[in-house]
């Protein structure tokens, strides 16, 4: 069984590593954007961006705490929370010092978090990849088995047959042969010619040419 290989380009395999520091950044460039056009003299503003942190921050622990406990919900709630308030202090800030380093510390922990997922996923990757060879190997042997197989068969059917067709013609020529009389070769314990097509007719034909004689 030959399954498709298919060669991933370099920026899908490059992409997922560098998406959380890609998601960071873009916060805190979209955080100082804001900034410039003001955003740290709205109050209404801040009061909303807090409002939108705390609640999301909320979502997550309460998907976190349910039943089961919703990993993918609860991560996606904290991961925005997280972000909202990267963008907040962005956004409020006066100076880069504060954002930069909520910035580098967002972007660190996003990559901790991250490389849980991607041992994860790396081991049900090399898992399946030993699995799809087991597979595979099992496959092969028994096709090479039932190949063998398929050989033996074919060749004692071939021997048999080649077999048969020697018998046969050796009964056709005992059977031609004058003075044949198969009363006698019955009775010395030899095996009876067979009566059927051919192979009857030519025994009668020798024992009328013997009783003509």
């Amino acid at each position: 069984m030959n399954e498709p290989i298919l060669a991933r380009h370099s920026l899908a395999l490059a992409l997922p590593k560098a998406a959380p520091a890609i998601a960071t950044s873009s916060v805190l460039v979209l955080g100082r954007i804001w900034n410039a056009n003001g955003a740290e003299h709205s109050i209404g503003n801040a009061t909303l961006m807090a409002l939108l942190t705390v609640g999301a921050a909320t979502a997550g622990a309460f998907a976190a705490a349910g039943r089961g406990g919703n990993e993918v919900v609860a991560g996606t709630a904290f991961a925005l929370s997280g972000g909202l308030a990267l963008a907040g202090v962005a956004g409020y800030a006066d100076g880069l010092s504060l954002p930069v380093l909520l910035w580098a510390l967002a972007t660190a922990t996003a990559y901790a978090l991250s490389a849980r997922h991607w041992r994860t996923d790396r081991r049900i990757a090399v898992a399946h990849e030993h699995s799809t060879v087991e597979r595979r190997e099992a496959h092969a042997h028994v096709e090479r088995v039932e190949a063998l197989r398929a050989g033996a068969r074919i060749e004692t059917a071939r021997v048999g047959a080649a077999y048969a067709e020697q018998l046969a013609a050796a009964l056709l020529t005992r059977a031609t042969l004058p003075g044949f009389d198969p009363a006698a070769v019955h009775e010395a314990g030899l095996p009876e010619l067979p009566v059927g097509r051919g192979v009857g007719d030519s025994s009668r034909l020798a024992q009328a040419d013997s009783h003509s004689a």
